[in-house]
């Protein structure tokens, strides 16, 4: 919260930048979740006085890494939002998310019997109710990339928190319940999701419980949502014999230890499972094959597709919202979080990758595309 209530004095400080002023760009469909970007040019200018060169705000700045950067600087970038119906898991999962990150020390569950509550609900009510209510941003390094999440709310009463942060996402998660598969608000999020023309991923969680069925979820994902939805993961075991995942692409298994499943375990794929991943693993080169030529090619001609073409062939599809790879796992009893964080990386897009518009008043509202680049003028969205 405390890093919200800055970021908005300081864009109220910048003000307008680059000539760009309310009758030339007043509305944006621009996808930022990071509105800091490039204001370090801005942090030692008169306007920025309030803001001392001590100060800690501007201090990290240089250490931040945003959308605007060089586009062959090494470092990815992924600005991604997490959605579902109410308590599906989006706010557990967020928590599993900035603990395997070193984000945060220890995990609190929502309403949690310690009293301290997830770390994403900063609300005395939410903490009290165990739902979230307001959208909360946060900021994650995976791996070599950074990653700015937005936590959403599930309950219908607070839908246009959904709306206000999936304007501005280049990426999204879909949490769905292993049990109760889609539900109403699920559908609500999924028209949001496509009006915005988000990528997203899907995750089926709490596979740990009882009646939970994976496969009666993708199923509700194709009948009901009508994505060209597809596993790139099995999971190992369901309810309480649920003890972690296999990789179709990779055809490894990934089993989880340690207190928190922090130690990830890499195997082979079971011996009584080696029948059903070869099932699936055809399954899902068919449904790529379906959108995307190379593979399509590939699997006309019989040949078996290698596993960068079928990882790039996965991010293409993806990236044109054509085709949602689901992830499985249960991320209250710590399983499949860090392969979905791998997934992120690997199949969600770069804020460059994405086409944003602004909308230019001054031309009866001409769609203009903004590119992004370090060097072009600043250009915000303020969204929350």
């Amino acid at each position: 919260r405390n890093h919200s209530m800055s970021t908005t004095s300081l864009l109220r400080l910048l003000g307008p930048r680059g000539g760009l002023s309310n009758s030339s760009l007043a509305t944006s469909t621009l996808r930022r979740c990071s509105p800091f970007a490039t204001a370090t040019t801005s942090a030692s200018s008169s306007r920025n006085s309030a803001f001392p060169p001590s100060s800690p705000l501007l201090s990290n700045l240089a250490s931040r890494h945003f959308s605007s950067e060089d586009d062959h600087d090494s470092i990815r970038r992924r600005n991604i939002g997490i959605s579902a119906h109410i308590d599906s898991g989006k706010t557990t999962l967020t928590e599993r998310i900035l603990f395997y990150t070193g984000r945060i020390k220890a995990i609190h569950d929502v309403r949690g019997k310690d009293g301290v509550g997830a770390k994403m609900d900063s609300m005395d009510l939410e903490r009290e109710k165990g739902i979230t209510i307001q959208s909360a941003a946060t900021f994650c390094r995976w791996k070599d990339a950074h990653i700015n999440i937005i936590d959403t709310p599930g309950h219908v009463d607070f839908t246009i928190e959904v709306e206000r942060a999936l304007r501005v996402l280049d990426g999204g998660i879909l949490v769905l319940c292993g049990v109760s598969g889609v539900q109403s608000q699920s559908l609500t999020v999924d028209r949001q999701m496509k009006r915005y023309n988000v990528p997203r991923l899907a995750f089926i969680n709490k596979l740990d419980r009882q009646g939970s069925n994976p496969w009666k979820v993708i199923n509700d994902l194709r009948n009901q949502l009508k994505l060209n939805a597809c596993a790139v993961q099995l999971p190992i075991g369901l309810e309480d014999k649920h003890t972690g995942v296999v990789d179709l692409i990779l055809n490894k298994s990934y089993t989880f230890d340690g207190e928190k499943g922090e130690k990830v375990k890499e195997g082979d794929v079971p011996e009584d499972m080696k029948g059903l991943v070869e099932e699936k693993r055809l399954e899902l080169i068919e449904k790529l094959a379906d959108v995307d030529d190379e593979i399509g090619e590939l699997f006309l001609m019989e040949e078996e597709p290698s596993e960068e073409q079928l990882k790039e062939a996965i991010r293409r599809q993806t990236v044109a919202c054509k085709f949602v790879p689901v992830f499985m796992g249960s991320a209250f009893k710590n399983k499949g979080v860090q392969p979905l964080l791998d997934g992120v990386i690997d199949y969600l897009p770069e804020p460059i990758e994405k086409e944003n518009y602004a909308l230019d008043r001054t031309k009866d509202e001409e769609p203009v595309l903004v590119t992004g680049k370090k060097d072009d003028p600043l250009l915000a969205l303020a969204f929350k």
